[in-house]
């Protein structure tokens, strides 16, 4: 998406399979401007089939066939929406998600690949696996490797992907020295849609493996034990691997679109025949004008047709037919590292072959690990001294909703004039207010994030549970909210649609701790900005900065980390899964921990822009004493020490070391480093009688959040040790 350019059009990708992601990388570098691209997938990776057998038989690890769409997306200026499509309705074109998000979409592309999940076979669900999707086979292949003694393995399916799993289940347990028995089964011939010159060379190969061939012969059960056969045959089977009878995913038959045998049908030019604003690529598609048999090679190869004609669509420009080659090179690895290659009906073995297969399937990869580095803006003529070098220095980053330093806000509410009023309490460093009203009182506080991500619904349900941090803080019960929403430049039809994603998901936050969203006010900007004015009610006294006593213990709910792995993320640097399991943590409310730890606090804090350091300091500046931190006990999101390690920075760490630079002492370590990272909707930081805090951590974390006991509030005011 092109942030300068009104945007006018939504292109909803749906699925990570290889043409989206060679789309994705095209993108990047020669996008359409006024479009946004969205991409949705179940999980941050997807992998690249062709090198799986290889990652079975033990020669590559997981990393090196799964291609990271969360950085893709980043690097196509595209949103990551994780999900899984389950309906479409064309009329309204939205797609829905599991999860009942609703996306809408002018310009549609589905590739969401085939399953080998085996739902009519009686007991294939509780204890089979399907080689695809790869995320629970390869956890599960993990684990099985990881263990010992015999092992009989039974794969299903006698096709060439059935083969080489066949084989490289073998050979892997075989290297690791497992004893095991391995049994390729088919409801008819082994390999009958092979070349035979092929075929001769890899059924010599299944042979040299022991692999037992069981042909012509109908599994119709699966235990725990073995797999039972149509003809009464039983076959060991401790783990059984559906490779056989890849379909469709069943909600594609459902959407009005014609299909064949649950394949969309498409035109020449890749379009549904039933709809021309929906595009079907790979397995998941049937091309109709000349139908080939289902191999990633054409999906390869109708990428560059594919990007043509979506941006064709969108620019009024000409589309391309798709003419897919009649015959392609075949590559079919044989468990150990060599391979036969076939075409045209020639074939050879050897290990050659198999040097020649990782050499293309490393190139294939490589596309997506080598993408180029963003560059920063540049300067415009005749600009002012120092124009260059805040252009030069990093840009403001996510990682902190590209807030203002503590050093930038010191000393400006106090210098500010305005009425004394007895029913305005003003409390030291906090950053809510509470009023009074007769008896009652009631916490004010206001917050709002520049967009870190490209998802309107994730920033927002991040911004209102980062806005709430402060009513939490102070124990009180989250009451009203009104919302101030800036959208970037976009056509009026639009508006709407985006409005809604951003109320939506902040609404769901609000409804469920029983706050009113009554209102607020939004315009357009240079980019999307959200925030919301909350309030909350107290049934007692807050709980404040002040009143930390000496031997207290400090608990942490939440991980550290949100600054750097965002920092991350915006630069292509982090790794897709760290920055979901980062988005999760920062969605995820604390009012279930605000009300464990509130009765028992002497005092709280929300962690957030100033980093744990600096919002331990507030605590300890407002009660007169000092803390001992363990950053051994730091609960720290996954990534964020690594990428701390490579000198990755949120933009206001360094603001928030150097006002801390004589009152806390940290060592230079990563892990150092990331107390003065600032955290978006970061957790709970409490201090709470020493007698209590084991209870209290055990409690927390039964109800979900990674606490942890930090460190100790000590009698030395003025010092923060982390040791």
């Amino acid at each position: 998406m092109t942030p300068d350019a009104p945007i006018v059009k939504e292109l909803l990708f749906i699925g990570g399979g290889h043409a989206h992601a060679l789309v994705l990388r095209r993108w990047g570098m020669r996008p359409v401007p006024g479009v946004r691209l969205t991409l949705v997938n179940p999980g941050a990776t997807a992998p690249y089939t062709g090198m799986l057998p290889g990652h079975v038989a033990g020669h590559y690890g997981r990393d090196a066939l799964e291609m990271d769409l969360v950085q893709l997306a980043r690097f196509a200026g595209a949103r990551f929406v994780e999900g899984r499509a389950v309906a479409l309705d064309r009329a309204a074109r939205r797609v829905t998600l599991a999860s009942g998000r609703s996306l809408a979409y002018d310009l549609l592309s589905l590739d969401i690949g085939i399953t080998s999940e085996m739902p009519s076979l009686p007991g294939f669900a509780a204890h089979g696996v399907a080689a695809k999707p790869l995320g629970r086979f390869a956890d599960l292949w993990s684990a099985v490797t990881a263990g010992e003694g015999a092992i009989s393995v039974a794969v299903l399916g006698g096709g060439v992907a059935g083969a080489e799993l066949a084989m490289a289940v073998a050979h892997r347990l075989d290297a690791i020295g497992r004893p095991r028995e391995v049994a390729l089964i088919d409801r008819g011939a082994i390999l009958s849609r092979v070349a035979p010159a092929a075929r001769r060379h890899i059924m010599a190969a299944l042979s040299r493996w022991r692999v037992v061939l069981v042909e012509n012969d109908m599994p119709v059960e699966v235990t725990a034990q073995e797999v039972i056969l149509q003809s009464g045959r039983r076959v060991a089977a401790d783990l059984t691997i559906g490779a056989a009878g890849a379909v469709p995913q069943p909600w594609v038959a459902e959407t009005g679109l014609e299909t064949l045998d649950g394949y969309v049908v498409t035109d020449r030019y890749l379009r549904s025949v039933t709809d021309p604003a929906v595009y079907a690529v790979g397995d998941c598609a049937h091309f109709a004008p000349d139908p080939r048999p289902k191999a990633g090679v054409y999906a390869v190869r109708a990428a560059p047709v594919l990007a043509q004609n979506l941006a064709a669509d969108l620019t009024g420009r000409q589309r391309r037919p798709f003419r897919p080659q009649r015959d392609f090179l075949k590559l079919i690895s044989l468990g150990g590292k060599r391979a036969v290659a076939e075409k045209g009906g020639l074939a050879f073995e050897g290990a050659l072959a198999w040097r020649w297969k990782d050499r293309i399937d490393a190139r294939f990869m490589e596309r997506f690990r080598d993408l180029p580095e963003m560059q920063a803006p540049p300067v415009p003529k005749n600009a002012a001294q120092g124009v260059a070098a805040e252009l030069a220095g990093p840009a403001p980053c996510g990682g902190c909703g590209a807030k203002l330093g503590s050093g930038a806000l010191a000393g400006v509410i106090s210098g500010l004039p305005g009425a004394v009023r007895e029913d305005a309490e003003q409390l030291p460093g906090d950053d809510a207010a509470v009023l009074s009203f007769g008896t009652a009182r009631q916490v004010i506080s206001t917050d709002h994030l520049r967009a870190f991500a490209l998802d309107p619904a994730l920033v927002a349900r991040v911004a209102a549970v980062h806005a709430l941090g402060d009513v939490w803080a102070m124990g009180a019960t989250p009451q009203s909210a009104l919302a101030t929403v800036i959208l970037p430049r976009m056509a009026a039809r639009l508006q709407g649609r985006w409005l809604d994603e951003v109320m939506g998901a902040a609404a769901e936050v609000f409804a469920a701790e029983g706050a009113a969203v009554l209102g607020g006010h939004s315009s357009m900007g240079l980019e999307l900005t959200v925030g919301f004015a909350v309030t909350g009610l107290l049934d007692g006294p807050p709980v404040t900065l002040a009143g930390a006593e000496p031997g207290d213990a400090l608990l942490l709910t939440k991980a550290l980390g949100s600054g750097v792995i965002l920092a991350a993320e915006m630069r292509g640097k982090a790794r897709g899964a760290d920055v979901l399991a980062c988005w999760e943590a920062m969605s995820r409310p604390q009012g279930d921990a605000a009300r464990l730890l509130a009765p028992v606090a002497h005092a709280m804090t929300d962690v957030t822009g100033f980093g744990l350091a600096g919002h331990l300091w507030n605590i300890c500046g407002a009660s007169g004493v000092g803390a001992e931190v363990a950053l051994g006990d730091l609960p720290v999101l996954s990534g964020a020490e690594t990428l701390a390690a490579r000198g990755i920075r949120s933009t206001l760490y360094g603001q928030n070391r150097a006002a801390l630079e004589h009152v806390a002492e940290a060592p230079g370590t990563p892990r150092g480093d990331l107390v003065f990272d600032p955290q978006t909707a970061g957790g709970l930081l409490a201090s709470v009688p020493d007698a209590e805090a084991a209870a209290l951590v055990n409690r927390l974390r039964d109800a979900g959040f990674p606490a942890a006991r930090v460190g100790t509030v000590t009698d030395t005011p003025a010092r923060i040790v982390f040791t």
